[in-house]
């Protein structure tokens, strides 16, 4: 029953950083997963399972916050089922001693480029009234739905920094659509899975606690997707992603040391300051912005 609950709480914490950075669900709880010695493919088609509720209720959450764009979830979901479909089968046919540090070094690579994403990078300019084209969003999708299978998460961290980089879509609405697609990714994904695996390996009770969770924070992460600190909160759980899946990499490869721990627990330290550091700074650009407006006083009748 504790074991459980844990994992309840894991997919409830992985859907609030879902929900808000547009990403991580899956690198989170695969992450996760892995540390508690489950098999890379029933992990990974665990969480698969798991994202049909949660993504579910998080795309009608969005959808409610309008914070959706239909079109774009189109065009970039299906080819995203495709990709996932495929990638799923290219796991499950690897050996467990083979794909367990490939899947960490996968997660490792995305739990990076979170870190970079949202703790150093500045948001970018949006073109008001345009769209990604599908030559962009259909092979996106397929490269997104192919990495989010294999490495039991990467849908959001592939998809998301991608639309957001085109500048043509409002934030809210790329974190939005890309969550309201990822729908069929994992719908594709978990059909590739019980296809090729059946039903070994994989633990009712860790789909049915990770479901719970995430179906709990799902609205509540559509509401904070616009008050987030997401410099912090970038640095908090890339630095997760970072120590626990390094840590994963270098026992299957036998090299383990104390000191490689505590170097990653600077790294984790300096990447937390650096991300308060962006967050005072973006907050007084904000104040200063806000001061500069001219203000217009009603004038009596």
């Amino acid at each position: 029953m504790e074991r459980v609950i844990i994992f309840a709480l894991v997919g409830l914490a992985a859907q609030l950083v879902d929900g808000s950075l547009g990403m991580a669900y899956g690198v989170t709880s695969s992450t996760l997963l892995l540390a508690a010695g489950i098999a890379p493919a029933a992990a990974s088609a665990s969480v698969h399972l798991a994202e049909i509720g949660t993504t579910a209720v998080s795309g009608f959450s969005h959808w409610r916050f309008g914070n959706v764009d239909w079109r774009v979830v189109a065009r970039i979901g299906l080819p995203g089922a495709v990709g996932a479909f495929l990638g799923a089968t290219v796991l499950t046919n690897l050996s467990t001693e083979s794909a367990t540090p490939w899947m960490a070094l996968v997660l490792l690579a995305l739990g990076v480029y979170i870190i970079f994403r949202f703790t150093f990078r500045r948001p970018p300019k949006v073109q008001p009234g345009t769209r990604p084209r599908t030559v962009l969003l259909a092979p996106l999708g397929l490269v997104a739905g192919f990495v989010d299978a294999t490495g039991g998460g990467g849908w959001g961290p592939v998809a998301t920094p991608t639309l957001l980089a085109t500048g043509k879509l409002d934030p809210r609405r790329v974190i939005g659509s890309v969550s309201a697609a990822e729908l069929a990714v994992t719908v594709a994904a978990s059909i590739g899975f019980i296809t090729a695996l059946g039903t070994q390996g994989l633990e009712p009770s860790i789909v049915i606690a990770l479901l719970a969770g995430g179906v709990v924070a799902a609205p509540f992460a559509a509401y904070l997707v616009r008050r987030v600190s997401l410099p912090l909160l970038g640095a908090l759980v890339g630095g997760v992603i970072l120590v626990t899946n390094t840590r994963t990499i270098i026992r299957a490869f036998d090299v383990e040391q104390v000191w490689m721990y505590a170097v990653l627990a600077v790294i984790w330290a300096a990447l937390i300051v650096v991300a308060l550091g962006k967050n005072k700074q973006l907050k007084a650009e904000k104040a200063a912005e806000e001061a500069a407006e001219p203000q217009f006083e009603a004038t009596p009748a």
